[in-house]
């Protein structure tokens, strides 16, 4: 009897204390191997729609899981409802390079760096994947390039 109002007393004071804490901050960048500073994130600008937004979540949530296909499904949503979105297509070059699509990751990091305009940080970023991807496939002087087009980016 002592032992089960214990244990009672127990998990009423874990239960009291779960209910203290705070939800852990979530981190807003699409992120797929080793999780980057959030300071050097790319994030989704504020043009971006509350769907897309919710899918990138569903994408992030999945990516974290190890189920690829599920994060390629919901960016490749995303992407239908704003092709025009240069993170959109940074975040499918990301993947694309986690899943060793060399080829794919490059091709959609320059279709991103197409759309990226002025956002240095977004462009650079684009081309480290593709030097990354050239390197990979033994194109060592075109990850050269990609990576003086990097360091050009970073002046």
């Amino acid at each position: 009897m002592i032992k089960a109002l214990f244990y009672f007393l127990l998990v009423g004071f874990m239960l009291m204390l779960g209910a203290c804490t705070t939800a852990p901050e979530k981190p807003a960048g699409f992120v797929v191997g080793e999780e980057q500073d959030k300071g050097e994130q790319i994030l989704p600008d504020d043009r971006t729609s509350k769907t897309v937004l919710a899918l990138l979540d569903s994408a992030q949530a999945s990516a974290k899981a190890g189920q690829l296909h599920n994060a390629e499904a919901q960016l490749e949503r995303a992407l239908r409802i704003e092709p025009r979105n240069a993170v959109l297509w940074y975040y499918m070059a990301k993947l694309r390079l986690h899943q060793n699509r060399l080829a794919e990751a490059a091709g959609l990091a320059a279709k991103s760096n197409s759309l990226a305009g002025k956002d240095r940080k977004l462009r650079a970023d684009n081309w480290r994947i593709i030097a990354h991807a050239r390197n990979q496939q033994g194109d060592l002087a075109g990850a050269q390039q990609a990576q003086e087009q990097v360091d050009q980016l970073k002046q």
